[in-house]
């Protein structure tokens, strides 16, 4: 199968990068959000990710343009019913996902692929809400997406062969390099990576060093690009919360239980770069 028309369900911050991402790619791309503040925000987030590119040299204004002009939006899911490809890249919570891909279902052909942006979520789970089980995959892209090589391929328990193939051909479209995991909480990335960003909070929680001499122990000791507690604020600490939240529940095993410390957190409102603030300040 060919993928021709691509939709993306969610215009934030994932949704509105891997819009971009297909656009760039030569897709024509519909993006949907729930209201027409939300939708305009983040159609904004798309014309300054191109603005910065051509500014930095990494694309012509001609490619700006025509990624720009691939780019429609929409609050009403049924104009996504004509796409090849939908991703969506709501809140990671299993019932508003569900409720996507359900409503989706009776929406668009039989044909079309149904892709989760889940970074944790169980693919088999989603899929049971629809009639086209055999349809439905995961394809994880990495923040920021326009940037990012990689994407999980997450393969549900009755996912068909074409739908893979079909799904690997376009992540490698549209530049990423793919790599392929079961459906198993966390796939590859977050199931190594939530236990060490949560004991970094942990760490910090029990007072074994300052925040800043956590970060800067990891980025100089093992030569990472930037500390636990700076990457958390970078990723968002209610999207980590979510993920420790979704995965403890599948393996309740308290490597995965988040830390007090980021649950008071996330109800302070304390998100990280989102929101000017988490465990460093932004707002200056």
């Amino acid at each position: 199968m060919v993928i021709q028309r691509v939709g993306v369900v969610g215009c934030g911050l994932m949704g509105s990068g891997i819009a971009e991402v297909c656009a760039r790619a030569g897709y024509q791309v519909t993006v949907r959000e729930v209201n027409p503040e939300l939708l305009e925000h983040g159609l904004g987030r798309i014309e300054g990710s191109l603005r910065r590119a051509v500014e930095r040299g990494k694309l012509d204004e001609v490619a700006a343009r025509r990624a720009r002009e691939a780019v429609r939006g929409t609050v009403a899911l049924r104009d996504l019913a004509s796409s090849d490809l939908i991703i969506e890249a709501v809140v990671e919570q299993m019932p508003e996902k569900q409720a996507v891909f359900r409503e989706l279902d009776g929406l668009c052909p039989p044909h079309a692929i149904f892709a989760s942006n889940t970074s944790s979520l169980s693919i088999t789970e989603m899929a049971s809400a629809t009639r086209r089980p055999d349809r439905v995959v995961g394809l994880h892209f990495f923040n920021p997406a326009p940037v990012m090589p990689l994407v999980e391929l997450v393969r549900g328990l009755v996912t068909a062969d074409d739908t893979v193939d079909t799904a690997k051909a376009f992540a490698a479209s549209v530049g990423k390099t793919v790599v392929l995991a079961k459906d198993y909480p966390g796939f590859i990335v977050n199931l190594l990576l939530i236990p060490y960003l949560l004991d970094a909070v942990r760490a910090l929680e029990l007072g074994v060093a300052a925040k800043e001499d956590i970060d800067r122990a990891i980025t100089l000791g093992l030569s990472h690009p930037m500390g636990p507690l700076t990457l958390l604020d970078f990723v968002g600490l209610d999207t980590t919360y979510l993920i420790a939240e979704a995965m403890y529940a599948e393996f309740k095993d308290a490597r995965y239980a988040a830390p007090p410390l980021l649950k008071k957190m996330v109800l302070a409102g304390y998100l990280g770069r989102k929101s000017g603030r988490g465990f460093y300040d932004y707002r200056s």
